[in-house]
């Protein structure tokens, strides 16, 4: 009779284990889902952190080529208007002696080329917000970035910076 009662006894608990562990499964299945979205959400906050450093990085690019180019940026040649796209330059300044106005040129096309190599949906604007000596400009780079939904196009962000030339 003892036998009967413990083999009895010994089902009971069996099928309580097997509810135990397939709960366990869930809560650890559950656990590794959500730790995979925090890293997923890490990465894309980390692409962002690096959009803003690159624009940071342009910014002092050619605020360094205006201080190179004095003459050309006291007379206004670095201003320019909200654009997304490259303009052609006639002269490549790197092989050729160029006159200030020319380089400024080119420095501007450069610019404009990593800012679109860089930056994801980038516009760029350059303002001669004080002019003579020292002149004043503003700069803004915008990009679009991190997409909230699949309808949405990505919220936009800009970087501002200004530099004051003087001769």
């Amino acid at each position: 009779m003892k036998n009967n009662q413990y083999n009895l006894h010994i089902n009971k608990q069996s099928g309580s284990s097997m509810i135990e562990i397939l709960v366990t499964l869930i809560i650890v299945a559950i656990a590794l889902l959500g730790a995979a979205g925090l890293q997923i959400y890490a990465m894309r906050v980390n692409q962002g952190g690096q959009f803003r450093s690159q624009a940071v990085f342009l910014a002092s690019d050619i605020a360094e080529r205006m201080e190179t180019n004095k003459s050309a940026a006291i007379n206004g040649s670095y201003a320019l208007g909200n654009t997304g796209s490259v303009s052609a330059v006639s002269s490549a300044c790197n092989t050729a002696a160029c006159d200030p106005a020319s380089l400024a040129a080119y420095d501007l096309n450069q610019w404009g080329n990593t800012i679109t190599n860089l930056l994801p949906q980038p516009s760029w604007q350059i303002n001669h917000s004080t002019t003579g000596n020292p002149s004043t400009y503003d700069i803004v780079i915008r990009w679009t970035d991190r997409s909230s939904d699949k309808n949405s196009h990505g919220e936009t962000f800009a970087y501002t910076s200004t530099r004051t030339i003087r001769n």
